[in-house]
């Protein structure tokens, strides 16, 4: 338990201004100047996927589940005689269960990717996708903690704005318009639109070859974007990858035209190579040597390979761990996390930047088919959560989808959310900025 704990203590120490040195203890030692009740429980001792009895407790308006505790009636916390503030409920153990992926490591469910599906996850199970609970529960403990140093505890700004945005752009196809837009429009009858895109591809100008067109939305933002590339053309099991060469000159001339604009170029591993270390590493040596970052093609994240892959190809994050059917906090903290080894039980070196909402899920027919004018009211919950709690928002929208051949109303609907989180004050960083000031 104590690798629980630790794990745990490390991102709560990340999240705020907190006393030196600072006394918690997990267990009721006596002596510290705030103790949380260790569970009883013997679930972390077995390989089961679920915990067997949850229960709801209410927190300032907000209804939380609890996943190691039988009652709700106690009060989160009280302060004893000698002053020590004694957490009646074992928030480490619920913080760790959601924090570290328990449920996807040990659960079977996997869909035709082989990744973790949405249905399976406590957060559908229990409907608390678009709240953070780990950061209820560390929030709880900042005020236990407060209470016992009879002081106030302050979050760790980005630089001095209140919240991040991590905006981030899968590069995925750049020279396939006319034939993945073009074609479906000659068939509706749409002549016009197939002739301007092929004439476009004649050019050599594919209306989907736009990266100027997202950095100069972008440069409208004063943001700095990520940009991960596909550097694998070969389609894997019948599945498409880059419908481009990453070592073609056009190509390489946008990578280095990006990177001297400041923006940051990430690695977007492609199918199989999840579970594959090899092969993303020949596909990472295709990319600039200070690639740091990876996301992978379709979310393909194996649970139980691809944090070890991660670690030992000596990557310094991913951005993968997000829903594609909902949008909201896959393990349910909106903050940049380490990823955990459970075979070793110990915290990984590779920071996961978890992905708040792609715009795939928005339209997919597969996944929620949003109109476009539900898009802000559906989402503006979740951003939210993240400003209430000081934390990062990382947006995936894909170039294709600023032309007018892409999502309906892609860009417009980008606009207006990115509207919404500059006028909220945010700090748009690059994801490896992120984790620059995580650290």
């Amino acid at each position: 338990m104590n690798s629980i704990f630790d794990y745990v203590l490390f991102h709560f120490q990340r999240l705020y201004h907190l006393p030196s040195p600072l006394e918690i203890s997990y267990g009721l030692d006596g002596r510290s100047r705030v103790q949380v009740t260790r569970t009883t429980s013997t679930f972390f001792e077995r390989q089961q996927a679920k915990p067997v009895q949850t229960v709801w407790k209410e927190w300032h308006g907000s209804n939380l589940t609890l996943f190691f505790d039988e009652s709700p009636d106690q009060p989160w916390f009280t302060q004893t005689e000698q002053g020590h503030v004694v957490v009646h409920y074992d928030l480490v153990a619920s913080a760790f269960y959601l924090l570290s992926g328990w449920q996807e490591f040990y659960g079977p469910e996997r869909d035709s990717f082989g990744r973790y599906p949405y249905k399976a996850s406590q957060q559908a199970r229990h409907r608390f996708i678009t709240k953070p609970l780990v950061n209820y529960y560390l929030d709880i403990l900042r005020e236990a903690v407060a209470l016992a140093y009879g002081q106030e505890i302050l979050p760790r700004s980005w630089n001095g704005k209140p919240f991040a945005t991590c905006l981030t752009h899968d590069v995925d196809f750049c020279q396939s318009a006319w034939k993945v837009a073009g074609k479906p429009a000659l068939k509706k009858g749409n002549l016009g639109v197939f002739l301007k895109l092929a004439q476009q591809k004649l050019r050599g100008q594919d209306a989907w070859f736009n990266l100027p067109q997202v950095e100069r939305e972008l440069k409208q933002l004063h943001a700095k974007g990520t940009f991960f590339f596909l550097p694998e053309a070969a389609p894997y099991e019948g599945h498409p990858n880059a419908d481009y060469d990453v070592s073609a000159p056009e190509i390489q001339n946008e990578i280095k035209r990006l990177a001297a604009a400041g923006h940051e170029i990430g690695l977007h591993g492609s199918h199989g190579t999840g579970t594959n270390a090899r092969k993303l590493q020949a596909e990472r040596a295709k990319l600039p040597a200070n690639v740091k970052g990876n996301r992978f093609h379709y979310l393909r994240f194996d649970p139980v390979k691809t944090p070890a892959l991660l670690a030992e190809l000596n990557l310094l994050y991913d951005s993968t761990l997000g829903f594609p059917e909902h949008y909201g906090f896959r393990n349910s903290y909106c903050h940049p996390f380490r990823l955990f080894n459970f075979r070793e039980r110990q915290m990984l070196p590779v920071w996961e930047v978890p992905l708040n909402l792609m715009d795939v899920t928005l339209h997919h027919p597969y996944y929620l088919q949003l109109p476009s004018a539900e898009v802000m009211p559906a989402v503006t919950p979740m951003l939210e959560e993240i400003i209430r709690f000081g934390g990062v928002f990382t947006l995936l929208w894909h170039n294709e989808n600023f032309s007018d051949y892409g999502l309906e109303e892609g860009k417009s609907i980008f606009q207006e959310i990115t509207r919404f989180l500059q006028n909220r004050q945010t700090c748009f960083l690059t994801a490896g900025e992120v984790i620059g000031l995580t650290e």
